[in-house]
């Protein structure tokens, strides 16, 4: 398997069968562009087929995990024809995604070396197992820029915390702690952040070892669950987040964003 034609990601394979795939723009906290979104969707396929990789590390190059979408790319599709485009292909490709990599067989550990904010949280919440820097930040930041958190957020946050506790972080755009997130089991393990890495490496070498069959059906078993609350539930956010981004209020989050300061919401 060749890898080679990805631009914003980058895998490496060892010999014990444990792929470190990582996000690769660290001069934007590893935000994710419409192109690394499409790598995003393709890499999953790419895995299941490589016969040497039993387990994946998933983490970002750099001080963060994920800052999430590309806001700057965002305000400069503000108004344009091509922000209408992306609302009509958007749900499509954020379902591939989010399918792909729950029903990619070998297990995925997520090592959260810094913050993961809204896609970025997504991404961080469907791996298999979450290992977190205990001082870093998560969560799903959509409506902070005007956004439906759609794009992820509604589907898995549930999932791990119930709704009441995943509404008021969901509908609040909150951050929290790594020691806060592992606290409410929103991810598996915590730990201080030069350890990250290392730890989420360790518990991939187990699964690694163990015998795959009896892994990977067991996660794909449980993921069951996850498969059928993306049937229920993506297609009504990921729309409803299209619909806000087309609204002034999301214009004015970005355009601020771009121009460096605080946003002025006017409910439009």
């Amino acid at each position: 398997m060749n890898y080679d034609k990805y631009q914003y990601l980058r895998i490496e394979i060892g010999d014990d069968g444990v792929a470190i795939l990582t996000l690769d723009r660290p001069d934007t906290l590893n935000a994710a562009s419409v192109p690394m979104h499409h790598e995003l969707e393709r890499i999953w396929l790419d895995i299941n087929d490589d016969e040497r990789i039993r387990a994946v590390v998933l983490t970002g190059a750099g001080k963060a995990f994920s800052a999430g979408g590309d806001l700057k790319g965002m305000a400069r599709r503000v108004g344009t024809k091509d922000n209408f485009r992306h609302s009509l292909r958007a749900p499509g490709n954020t379902r591939r995604l989010w399918q792909n990599m729950v029903e990619t067989s070998p297990p995925v550990i997520a090592a959260i070396n810094g913050d993961a904010a809204g896609f970025g949280c997504s991404l961080a919440l469907f791996c298999d197992i979450t290992v977190m820097a205990e001082n870093a930040r998560i969560g799903d930041s959509h409506t902070k820029v005007g956004l439906v958190a759609g794009d992820g957020g509604a589907v898995v946050m549930p999932l791990l915390i119930g709704d009441a506790r995943a509404k008021d972080l969901l509908m609040r755009g909150r951050l929290i702690t790594g020691r806060e997130a592992h606290a409410m089991g929103l991810v598996t393990h915590v730990f201080p952040q030069e350890q990250v890495l290392a730890e989420a490496t360790a518990i991939a070498r187990e699964l690694a070892a163990l015998p795959a069959w009896a892994v990977q059906w067991t996660k794909l078993s449980v993921n069951k669950r996850v498969k059928e609350q993306l049937n229920l539930v993506l297609d009504t956010s990921i729309a409803y987040e299209m619909l806000t981004m087309n609204s002034g209020d999301h214009a004015a989050a970005v355009t601020a964003f771009a121009e460096k300061r605080k946003p002025e919401f006017k409910g439009e």
